[in-house]
């Protein structure tokens, strides 16, 4: 059975760029263009993978993390962060702190997103 993964995005070429990435590896995407709809899916899909962008309007990718987090159903979920931001060490620490996987620099390879999702689903 394929992973699922989410990908959640405010920009929608971006979400199309990483689903069309990813499905051509043989995963199941499902998206989201914003923190709140993303919360919503996940009250009833739990994705082996969710891809949080972290500048995002309204809720930020941090604030949904730490809501993720908060839930008992889904606070064992797997995030990666995809960011223009670059991290210092006490960033990096902190994403540590939230249980953040890994996080992706925008704009990105496609080899290396491949890469790294598939390292952290095994």
């Amino acid at each position: 059975m394929p992973k699922t993964i989410m990908i959640v995005d405010d920009e929608p070429h971006m979400v199309e760029l990483e689903k069309a990435i990813l499905e051509a590896e043989g995963f199941k995407i499902i998206s989201a263009l914003d923190g709140k709809q993303a919360l919503k899916i996940l009250e009833t899909i739990k994705p082996d993978l969710v891809i949080l962008d972290m500048m995002m309007p309204g809720m930020s990718g941090r604030e949904v993390c730490e809501k993720i987090r908060k839930n008992p159903k889904t606070k064992k979920l797997k995030i990666i962060f995809v960011t223009v931001a670059r991290f210092s060490e006490i960033g990096k620490n902190q994403l540590k702190g939230m249980d953040v996987l890994d996080y992706i620099t925008k704009p990105f390879d496609n080899e290396e997103l491949v890469k790294r999702v598939k390292k952290i689903l095994g």
